[in-house]
């Protein structure tokens, strides 16, 4: 019998990464790692999931992307039950904060969860994927906002969001997306930032199909054919659907 397609989902139990998840249990070779911060929220998730009675198989990892010590224990826990993982979709990230939180706490949040976290989880998960039976692949969920050179076109229509919390942040995952794909290139493990554009989520309270946002399902699908190896020729490389933006 063919080995498991093991697939951590990070942030899996809402938004991109719940619908992500849904997307790939169409595959019976896939066995998904919901992540979730929320143990409660992400054991409903996964029983929402099941009861689709889709071929492949899901269950919910406790954990904090935020936290050193959460992301230790969870590989520590996936190491003694599976010993290896396929793939790493680090999707969780923060945006939005309530007016009273000053500057400096929301750059903090948000750089510890959006670009600490995702480098922490790479290095943690790493020796995971390094024991893939079949090519391993990192995708970092970045966003446009993160994009230096789309920041000083005038043309955009987020040229006027300052947002530099989560702008400075997305930023840094593009340099940590570029630092792992150089780490673990040259060890098969194919690296990836991705955009999934302007998606309906809980990102914040803009992400809604009101305010114009996408179909959920259109932001996760191509993260699906990144998975699927559809293209690896653009390791390294920042990738929004059917092409890519500079950094």
């Amino acid at each position: 019998m063919a080995a498991k397609n093991i697939v951590l989902v990070t942030g899996g139990n809402a938004g991109i990464g719940y619908e992500l998840t849904r997307q790939l249990l169409a595959s019976p070779t896939h066995h998904i790692l919901l992540g979730a911060r929320s143990l409660e929220k992400g054991t409903k998730a996964v029983r929402e999931l099941q009861s689709q009675s889709q071929p492949g198989t899901v269950e919910v990892l406790h954990l904090d992307v935020s936290s050193y010590d959460s992301i230790q224990q969870a590989a520590k826990n996936v190491t003694t039950s599976h010993g290896y993982i396929t793939s790493l979709v680090n999707n969780a990230a923060i945006a939005t904060f309530p007016d009273n939180v000053p500057i400096h706490d929301q750059m903090d949040q948000c750089f510890r969860t959006n670009a600490t976290g995702p480098q922490l989880m790479g290095e943690a998960f790493g020796p995971l994927l390094l024991k893939s039976p079949t090519t391993a692949r990192i995708v970092n969920v970045s966003s446009g906002a993160g994009s230096m050179s789309s920041r000083l076109n005038k043309e955009l229509v987020s040229y006027r969001m300052s947002a530099i919390h989560y702008r400075a942040s997305k930023a840094a995952l593009n340099m940590v997306t570029v630092n792992q794909a150089v780490e673990f290139g040259d060890r098969g493990v194919k690296v990836f930032a991705y955009c999934p554009g302007f998606t309906v989520s809980n990102l914040s309270g803009m992400n809604t199909a009101e305010s114009g946002a996408k179909p959920t399902s259109e932001g996760a699908a191509p993260i699906v054919e990144i998975l699927e190896g559809k293209r690896d020729a653009e390791h390294g490389r920042f990738l929004k659907e059917g092409g890519q933006y500079d950094w």
